[in-house]
This record gives C-alpha cells, structure tokens and sequence, in this order.
C-alpha cells in the first residue's frame, strides 16, 4: 500500500475507530466512509473521462512512465548529452568504405567530427597561450 500503510496497519487503525466511534454509531460511520470512497471513484472517472474529451484518443498512446520526473539524473542526462557527441559506427563505417581515413571525401550523410578529447586532460597555459578570460564573469 501507499504511505508505509500495510495492512496490518490499517485493521488497527480500524480496530481503535471502532472503539472511539462506538457500536451506536458505527453504522453511520461505516455508510458515511462508502459514500465518500463512491464519490471519490466517480470524480477520478469523470476526471479521466473529461481528459479524454479534451485531448482525445491519444491519450491512451502516451507512456506515462517514461514522463515520471522522478527518472530523470542529472548526471545521465549530461553523460548521454556527452556520448551524442563521440563518433557512431555508421561513421566509421562509412569512413572505413571511402578508404579507411575519415578525411577522405566527406559525403553529407557523415559529417567529419573531431576525435574526442579525454576530459581528464587539461590544455597547458602559456604566455603566447593565456588561459581564456571574461570581463563580464567578474
């Protein structure tokens, strides 16, 4: 169940509201709780129905796990964005079929990129190389 509410838990809390409410006015208890779950379930209904209504049929098509934000990591996210970037195998492929170079005519279905650079490796500064500098970031 939700909330950390087992079942066990639930027939004490049962238990102790039989108790409070009494045996006089447990009947009316029990005939109030049925009328607000019927309520609920026909408001969740007329929810889900309006919905369909509105945005029509393809709302049956759309995962809706695959939109849970909870699934979303920040760091996936950037390591995916990252890998987009790195050579594919139809790119290699297709360099290994103009001649086993990369440079070798580059047709329009693979654009020639960059080899990769390990981000562990920093570029060493010099004086006729500063390191790059912002007037606005200060």
């Amino acid at each position: 169940m939700d909330f950390g509410l087992t079942f066990e838990k639930l027939l004490l809390i049962g238990v102790i509201a039989a108790v409070i409410i009494g045996p006089e006015r447990l009947p009316k208890a029990a005939e109030t709780f049925a009328g607000f779950v019927r309520k609920a379930g026909e408001y969740l209904r007329d929810t889900k129905s309006r919905m369909r209504d509105e945005i029509g049929p393809e709302i049956d098509d759309v995962d809706w796990r695959k939109l849970d934000p909870r699934q979303y990591d920040p760091r996936r996210i950037i390591r995916d964005a990252l890998m987009d970037d790195a050579p594919t195998a139809s790119t290699t492929a297709s360099a290994a079929a103009t001649g086993g170079t990369a440079a070798a005519a580059p047709s329009a279905a693979a654009p020639v990129l960059d080899p990769p650079r390990s981000p562990l490796v920093r570029p060493e500064f010099t004086s006729t190389t500063p390191p790059p500098f912002d007037l606005e970031a200060t």
